[in-house]
C-alpha cells in the first residue's frame, strides 16, 4: 500500500463552490481506476474546523504501484496540473490500515503528521502509531504509513460524521469517496 497527497493552498478570499464543483463533475472519474484503494476528496476552507486557510487537498491510499504511475502520468493529474499548476506530490510507504464499522461515504477526515526522532526506532514508531488507531463506532477507514526519506509518520482516519474532539491533526471535510479497490487494500500491519 502506498499513500499519497498534494495540497493546492487557495487565495483566502477564493471561492470555494469553485472547488466544490469541480469534484462533483470530476470525482467519479476515478471511481473504478486501477490500483486505487481509495482517493478522499479532501478540502479545507478558511474559517471551517479551525481552517486558517482554503485547502484541496486530496488523499490516496493505492493499492498498486502501477496504479499511482498510472494517475500521475495520466490524464486527470495533467488536466489538475494545467488548472493549478503542477503541485508537490508527497508519498509514504503504507504500515497498516484499520478498516471502521461505519458504512457508506465518510463525511470528515484527519491527518496528523510526526517526524521520528532520532534515535528512536522507527519500527517501535510505527508500532504505536498501529496500536493507537482509532477504534471508534463513527470510523470507516484508518491507516498508518511513513516516508522514511523524512522519517515522517502519517495517521490517517476518514470518519463517517465529524471526527471525534479528541482526535488530534488537521481536519478536512470530503466531499467524495472514491474507492474501487478498498475492499482489496489489507487490514492489519503491512510488513
Amino acid at each position: 500500500m502506498h499513500a499519497m497527497q498534494y495540497e493546492i493552498t487557495l487565495p483566502a478570499d477564493y471561492d470555494m463552490a469553485i472547488v466544490r464543483r469541480r469534484i462533483a463533475a470530476k470525482g467519479h472519474l476515478l471511481d473504478d481506476h486501477p490500483g486505487l484503494g481509495l482517493k478522499a476528496y479532501l478540502v479545507r476552507e478558511r474559517g471551517l474546523d479551525g481552517s486558517p486557510v482554503n485547502q484541496y487537498a486530496p488523499f490516496y491510499l493505492w493499492r498498486t504501484h502501477e496504479g499511482m504511475n498510472g494517475f500521475l502520468w495520466g490524464p486527470g493529474f495533467r488536466g489538475l496540473s494545467a488548472d493549478f499548476g503542477r503541485p508537490a506530490v508527497r508519498h509514504w510507504l503504507g504500515a497498516g490500515l484499520r478498516r471502521g464499522t461505519a458504512p457508506g461515504t465518510p463525511a470528515t477526515a484527519t491527518r496528523q503528521l510526526d517526524r521520528i526522532p532520532e534515535g528512536a526506532d522507527p519500527a517501535e514508531a510505527v508500532e504505536r502509531a498501529l496500536a493507537g488507531l482509532p477504534d471508534h463506532p463513527g470510523l470507516h477507514t484508518a491507516a498508518v504509513a511513513v516516508d522514511p526519506s523524512r522519517w515522517e509518520l502519517l495517521r490517517i482516519a476518514l470518519w463517517r460524521g465529524a471526527a471525534p474532539e479528541d482526535v488530534p491533526g488537521t481536519r478536512y471535510r470530503v466531499h467524495h469517496l472514491s474507492g474501487p479497490e478498498l475492499d482489496r487494500l489489507p487490514a492489519g500491519r503491512h510488513w
